[in-house]
């Protein structure tokens, strides 16, 4: 099922004309009471986003760096993923692993992650014990040993991972295969996590000179949400990162992918249960589109196919024809780069993927030749709202979405538009979306086509189920 992506409350006026100012160590705060989210940059040009919330006394706080999949070439692909396994191998202040445990004797809980566009790390701990996450990553971010021991034993973790996620999942290698064959130049052409040869001839230079060139304090922002005074949490911030020497960040070139001239398809044969088709039209997102109102249309769309039990999808195909186990469509706005337009499903009993590629194409020709109706529409814009209200329940999400904004360069404020975007989308952009994007010039099909289970290939599963 998708999730619609990033909601909040009505526009936000940023009324500049009212600010404090509060001076502090020779250091100048401005404050904005009037914003949703307090915003300082650092001397060394580390942003700091602070968003108060103080319902529970917790706080989150995330590092974000401008770092992911898409910065790497050939040969070097999974190269973030496998720096982000070792920011917890140990500075020569806190050994490898007493990252981890520092933060959960103090009762806090701590992890990172990987995209294409970012790397992030983050804890969520009581909000008096911010000042420690802030110092630990302070201290990561410039001091990291990357031990050619550890990296050895952390490699063979990283490919064991692929294994489990991708290689023995044929649903995942697939989409793998998919995404590789959609974008030819694209720097979204590569796994996050690597090819495995990449992975086998990685080195420990490797990771150290990715360290040093991408993670310091000019390509990083900081992110707290929770039970915090913002002041507070930059004169926190002053104090830990400002000390850091920033860097001279190389160029980031475009990448563009090139025109595609037609349909392309490709066939995985895989051992599986049962076979699965997924389908991708190339489509631009906030950061690249021309029209802003289209990036808002196709994340109406994007509801409308798949958008709980009462989307088209799930009512035709699952439900109605009864010809998918599940049919799905998802749609990201926030990346950096170009992306794609998702449909994918898998076909239930006796029926085949041929017989879903139909049905889906026949769902996305209902819209570009009738628009949706009003009752459609008011469905899908009231389950973002009820969306937006729950999230802002979660201090964690909130954070979320700060960063992302911040780091594919779009700016936070980006997400004070959102409901009030959506609101305005109507029924005829919806169909004209559909209509400009979804043709077979720019349409992408990987069909996992299943080959027999040996008892061999079960017992290897089992293996690594365990």
């Amino acid at each position: 099922m998708r999730k619609i992506a990033f909601t909040s409350g009505l526009l936000v006026l940023l009324l500049s004309a009212c600010q404090p100012v509060v001076k502090t160590a020779a250091v100048t705060f401005q404050l904005d009471p009037h914003a949703s989210v307090q915003s300082h940059t650092l001397a060394n040009g580390m942003k700091i986003l602070v968003q108060e919330n103080h319902r529970a006394p917790v706080v989150v706080s995330q590092v974000w760096y401008k770092v992911g999949g898409s910065y790497e070439h050939d040969g070097i692909t999974g190269l973030s993923h496998a720096l982000e396994h070792m920011m917890f191998k140990g500075t020569k202040k806190v050994p490898a692993g007493r990252f981890s445990e520092i933060i959960a004797a103090n009762g806090g809980s701590e992890n990172a992650f990987t995209s294409k566009d970012y790397t992030a790390y983050f804890q969520r701990i009581a909000s008096d014990r911010l000042e420690l996450c802030l110092k630990l990553e302070a201290d990561r971010m410039r001091n990291l040993t990357i031990d050619a021991g550890e990296f050895k034993k952390e490699i063979e973790v990283i490919k064991e991972e692929r294994r489990m996620r991708t290689e023995d999942k044929p649903t995942s290698l697939t989409y793998e295969h998919f995404n590789a064959t959609a974008f030819f130049n694209s720097a979204y052409h590569q796994p996050v996590i690597g090819w495995m040869n990449d992975l086998d001839n990685m080195n420990v230079e490797n990771l150290r000179q990715w360290y040093k060139t991408w993670y310091a304090p000019n390509n990083a922002t900081l992110v707290v949400t929770g039970d915090v005074k913002a002041l507070d949490v930059f004169k926190l911030a002053e104090q830990y990162f400002g000390v850091l020497k920033p860097s001279i960040m190389p160029e980031v070139k475009p990448r563009l992918e090139v025109k595609q001239l037609g349909e392309r398809r490709i066939i995985v044969q895989r051992p599986a249960k049962v076979p699965y088709i997924v389908m991708g039209y190339k489509v631009p997102v906030l950061k690249t589109v021309k029209d802003e109102w289209e990036v808002y249309a196709l994340e109406m769309l994007a509801g409308i196919l798949d958008g709980g039990d009462s989307s088209r999808l799930s009512k035709a195909l699952v439900r109605g024809q009864q010809i998918a186990v599940q049919a799905g469509a998802s749609y990201s706005m926030h990346s950096r780069l170009n992306s794609l337009f998702v449909l994918d499903a898998v076909p239930l009993g006796k029926h085949n993927v041929q017989e879903l590629e139909q049905a889906l194409q026949a769902q996305i020709k209902k819209i570009q030749q009738k628009k949706p109706d009003a009752a459609e529409m008011s469905r899908v814009k009231a389950q973002v709202m009820a969306s937006a209200v729950y999230e802002q329940d979660s201090v964690f999400y909130q954070a979320m979405q700060l960063g992302t904004l911040e780091t594919v360069g779009l700016g936070w404020q980006e997400k004070e538009k959102y409901l009030q975007k959506i609101k305005q989308v109507t029924a005829a952009q919806v169909q004209a979306v559909a209509k400009k994007y979804f043709h077979p010039q720019t349409l992408t099909v990987a069909i996992l086509q299943p080959t027999a289970i040996s008892s061999s290939a079960q017992l290897e599963g089992q293996h690594h189920a365990h």
